[in-house]
């Protein structure tokens, strides 16, 4: 093999791992910009330091590089919610998996964002797909395509702790830019299935798991009130391990939101009321029949996770599933984030094809782009920081060839914290490398 196709293969792959270089000051102009709560028409967005400078119809500053995005659309960096994103990379293959814990002495203690990789191939692909931070959820039974092993029910195991915990571990927020350093924010939620995941885990029925909510609740409350006792073994036995209740404390104080995963309607009415007498603070994920307690979901000021295509009866806590979900609970006033499928890992940049789908059944596109965009970071306690083109916020925009929300619609430009991304993928750089009309393919020739 000749040297000079050895050193292009190790070109082309550090170019994904090597980090990007930030300009100075880019002002991307004329280019119809949605900011996240409004639309711009002839825009000029200003990046400076990783941050917006301004938005507006004003000219570009002097010395700036210009980037001209006429007859191009300007939008926030989408948010992907309820994501595998750096926490996975093959599905059936277990040792390439960060999201999921299964040892009983921590559950709500586990947390993600040690297990995060940043040279993930799934990072690029997203990119590609205008996402440029995400929020990383660990997996459970009544996840997405999850269900539950004959294992994965509740008892005392090892040690006497609960097997397995009734919480999943704890979310993180990153960034996809070109570095090392994706970790915005970790321990940004506590997460947890309800419903028929929910039950099975606490023993087969619906109603045990509530109990044993309560319950863990209150140890937990009590573990906090009593330090110093349970460290000279002066309290009662408790069914978490000590860094499983440290964990569980900004939860029982409100401080601290819990994903709850549920679908149908008669069990979000119930975890709203759990959540009321216990005072926790709730972001509902799936709420597939959620339009039929809208109402409820919006007096009660909890926002939802959702998938608007999710519309098959799949079983039986989805009877009522249907495409205008997520128009319905806007209508109502619930602040919703849209997600992309399948754990919204490899196909998390289906999030925009997705909300275009929910426009399409009745949902305003303001408030779909927002759903992918401020909303996100609004429900996460990050709003203003990133999620939407405003003065201050963190310099994520994208530059699309047409509508975001529009499948043949491209991403022509990349910026996260300022820096523009490279638009490629470990798949296109495969594609091009073997789509050469050649005998054999670059690496086999002499």
């Amino acid at each position: 093999m000749r040297l000079s196709h050895i050193l292009a293969g190790a070109v082309a792959a550090l170019s994904l791992a090597a980090p990007a270089l930030a300009q100075d000051t880019v002002a991307i102009v004329g280019g119809r910009v949605l900011t996240g709560t409004s639309v711009i028409e002839g825009g000029t967005v200003v990046i400076r330091d990783g941050k917006i400078v301004s938005v507006g119809a004003g000219a570009a500053p002097s010395g700036a590089r210009v980037i001209d995005a006429t007859g191009k659309v300007v939008a926030p960096g989408f948010v992907a919610v309820d994501s595998g994103l750096a926490g996975t990379e093959v599905g059936a293959v277990s040792g390439t998996n960060e999201l999921r814990n299964s040892a009983n002495t921590l559950s709500a203690a586990f947390d993600i964002s040690y297990g995060l990789d940043p040279w993930s191939f799934t990072l690029p692909v997203a990119r590609l797909g205008g996402i440029t931070r995400a929020v990383v959820v660990p997996q459970h039974p009544g996840s997405s395509g999850g269900h539950v092993h004959e294992d994965e029910t509740a008892g005392a195991g090892d040690g006497g702790y609960q097997t397995p915990g009734l919480f999943a571990g704890q979310a993180a927020v990153i960034d996809l830019g070109q570095d090392a350093n994706i970790l915005v924010k970790p321990r940004v939620a506590m997460v947890a299935p309800f419903g028929e995941a929910g039950a099975d885990i606490a023993g087969g029925a619906r109603g045990a798991q509530f109990v044993l909510f309560k319950e863990t609740m209150a140890e937990v409350r009590l573990y906090a009130r009593n330090k110093s006792a349970y460290e000279r073994a002066g309290l009662r036995d408790l069914s978490l391990s000590r860094a499983d209740l440290e964990a569980l404390i900004p939860v029982a104080n409100g401080s601290m939101p819990l994903i709850v995963s549920v679908h149908r309607a008669s069990d979000i009415q119930q975890v709203l009321r759990l959540a009321r007498e216990e005072g926790i603070k709730l972001i509902l994920d799936g709420a597939e029949e959620g339009w039929l307690v809208a109402g409820d979901i919006a007096a009660a000021g909890v926002p939802v996770l959702l998938n608007p295509i999710s519309n098959l009866p799949s079983d039986f806590e989805m009877r009522a599933a249907r495409m205008e979900n997520a128009a319905a609970l806007n209508a109502a006033g619930v602040v919703i984030a849209i997600k992309g499928n399948e754990g919204s890992t490899h196909r998390a940049r289906e999030a925009r094809y997705n909300a275009g789908n929910a426009v399409s059944h009745g949902l305003p596109y303001g408030a779909a782009i927002a759903a992918l965009t401020v909303n996100p970071a609004r429900i996460f306690g990050m709003g203003g920081q990133f999620g939407q083109i405003a003065p201050g916020a963190a310099a994520d925009v994208v530059v699309w060839s047409g509508d975001p929300l529009e499948p043949l619609s491209q991403a022509s430009a990349v910026f996260i914290d300022g820096v523009e991304q490279p638009l490629t993928s470990r798949a296109l750089l495969l594609r091009d490398r073997y789509r050469q009309q050649t005998p054999m393919p670059p690496a086999y020739r002499n």
